[in-house]
């Protein structure tokens, strides 16, 4: 059975939720010139000083925990500190990678020697090469959204997503039973674990989730400085062999720390909670690029301020704390201005937030209600490929689609059709795939 068009012929771009998507017209003139100049211009002091603010804090909190916790008489209250230890360095830790990120980008301090020394030992500290991170980066920002180009989060067709995860014979226009299970919430939860869990390693190891056929180790890591690496150019290996010894030294420390405490209190105080850092990267990066309303682009079709136009700002609160503005310094909440201008310190991101917002009108995306675990789960579900809309073909213009329906407004079936109708039509994955590990994790992405 043929899959119902997801949206009504002739009504141009349309997005998951059936709501009518236009090409961003502004101009990054306009975006520039909208920014005050003050929001340009980076404090070296005020920049260090949230590097010095966020390791206190860090190590203001292992040290009362390490101090107090023993003295606690129930077993069950020293597991639960340890456990809230962990999630909050775990933040914390994901600040200091964020300032790191400023000094990738040149909005730590308008010296570039400084920028690089402050950011090399901020990530190497959290185990990420610095300089290979820096390039592979840089890349992602100049082609955001780009569909032939980009580099990170690089969305699947839909023949690709359903010869990927349900085996290369599935008809990739039916739906079958197997296809169900995608809409059963443990599933979806199953694979939200193996996304926290895989996603950040693998692509710092193998490229995943960035181009099709660009990936695989060691050729496609970011910790490769052969003459054969395929992310890096020659002039750019030194580079990586920097990144890399900065990481090999961090490893050191870790070794000795081992041997001067014990292999339980190193996880507890730093392996916990750099696997902590590791899901909020994830789940960050992720969320900034996937959403049902945003959309990519061909690259006949792309231009800079279209692409950076394909982000969405969100909100991160816990119990009524911005964990966002205060811990993850506006990261989640101000990324759509970061991909305009990522050399506007983040301290004045959300000034220059509100400027462009006044440029961007309609095509300024947030999401400020949803909670950002529930948007993971439900993207992770329903954001699968992409596709142009009906009517559309050629247009370079592709937006998220789903192979179950979700999230699709009723309105926008072919007439006689419902979602019930859908169901029971695709065969179960091959044993191939349901075999080999990569498959698995295909479906993350």
């Amino acid at each position: 059975m043929a899959i119902p068009m997801t949206q009504d012929p002739g009504r141009g771009h349309v997005d998951l939720y059936g709501n009518v998507f236009e090409v961003p017209t502004f101009t990054m003139k306009q975006i520039h010139d909208a920014i005050p100049a003050h929001c340009f211009r980076p404090s070296i002091a005020r920049s260090m000083g949230y590097v010095v603010r966020d390791y206190v804090l860090l190590g203001s909190l292992a040290w009362g925990v390490y101090v107090c916790t023993p003295l606690l008489p129930s077993l069950y209250l020293r597991g639960v500190v340890y456990g809230l230890y962990t999630v909050a360095a775990g933040m914390v830790m994901t600040g200091i990678w964020i300032l790191a990120h400023e000094c990738g980008h040149g909005a730590f301090s308008r010296s570039k020697t400084l920028n690089n020394a402050v950011g090399f030992l901020l990530h190497s500290s959290l185990l990420v090469p610095y300089y290979s991170w820096k390039i592979s980066h840089s890349r992602h920002h100049k082609a955001t959204g780009n569909l032939q180009r980009d580099t990170v989060y690089v969305p699947h067709s839909r023949e690709y997503w359903t010869r990927t995860a349900m085996g290369s014979d599935v008809d990739p226009h039916s739906i079958g039973a197997a296809e169900l299970t995608e809409d059963v919430p443990l599933v979806t939860l199953w694979h939200c674990l193996l996304f926290q869990l895989f996603g950040w390693p693998l692509y710092m190891l193998d490229n995943l989730s960035g181009q099709k056929g660009a990936s695989g180790f060691p050729q496609h890591s970011h910790y490769w400085f052969g003459a054969d690496s395929a992310l890096y150019t020659e002039s750019q290996l030194h580079s990586i062999f920097l990144s890399d010894i900065g990481v090999l030294m961090m490893s050191v420390v870790l070794f000795y720390a081992v041997r001067l405490f014990d292999l339980w209190t190193v996880c507890v105080f730093y392996g916990i909670p750099y696997l902590w850092l590791n899901q909020w990267i994830v789940t960050i990066t992720y969320l900034q690029h996937t959403d049902g309303t945003l959309p990519h682009f061909a690259h006949s079709q792309w231009s800079f301020a279209r692409g950076a136009a394909a982000t969405i700002d969100r909100s991160f609160t816990l119990g009524g704390f911005d964990v966002d503005k205060h811990l993850f310094h506006g990261i989640v909440g101000t990324h759509v201005l970061h991909h305009l201008v990522s050399t506007v310190p983040f301290y004045h991101a959300y000034e220059a937030t509100d400027a462009v917002k006044r440029v961007m009108g309609k095509h300024y995306r947030a999401d400020q209600t949803t909670p950002l675990m529930t948007a993971l789960f439900r993207n992770l579900r329903d954001c699968q490929f992409v596709e142009e809309s009906s009517g559309m073909d050629g247009s370079g213009v592709y937006m998220f689609r789903n192979l179950h329906g979700r999230g699709m407004r009723p309105r926008n079936l072919v007439a006689g059709e419902s979602m019930s109708s859908w169901e029971g039509h695709l065969p179960p994955p091959s044993k191939e795939a349901s075999r080999d590990w990569r498959h698995l994790v295909a479906w993350i992405w």
